[in-house]
């Protein structure tokens, strides 16, 4: 068995959360610059099992696409286009950003680590991760 990757992509950057390898437990796993996704999976993906790639879709609270809804949507459809035999999901991501610093706020991280967008940008793929964990496991 191997992982379930969650990508929470945005024009700038990239969070990138993964399963352990009996897909039971979501991780953030870093964030890197959006532009380098393709080649950090090639080097992630020859290293370890992907066996599925969650991709988080921004949608606005009236399902209507938001200004970060097509540069996903054309993210996930490279992924496919590169790792065909990769199974990619599209996945609402509505609420993570907040949900992220929510959890930050809990876990007592200072004011300066909960503004550090690369932190939030991995916690959110983490919750993303977690969630469809739990939508395919109820």
């Amino acid at each position: 068995m191997g992982r379930i990757m969650a990508i929470d992509y945005g024009a700038r950057r990239t969070g990138i959360a993964v399963t352990d390898p009996l897909q039971i437990i979501a991780t953030g796993l870093c964030t890197i610059p959006s532009e380098e996704l393709i080649k950090f999976l090639k080097e992630y993906i020859g290293k370890e099992t992907v066996d599925e790639i969650v991709i988080g879709l921004p949608l606005n609270l009236d399902n209507t696409a938001t200004h970060g809804t097509a540069l996903a949507s054309a993210a996930a459809e490279k992924i496919r286009n590169q790792f065909p035999s990769i199974p990619v999901t599209e996945l609402d991501e509505r609420f993570t950003s907040k949900m992220a610093r929510q959890a930050m706020v809990e876990m007592e991280l200072s004011r300066s680590k909960r503004r550090d967008k690369k932190i939030i940008d991995e916690v959110a793929a983490t919750i993303l991760l977690q969630g469809y964990m739990n939508s395919k496991n109820p």
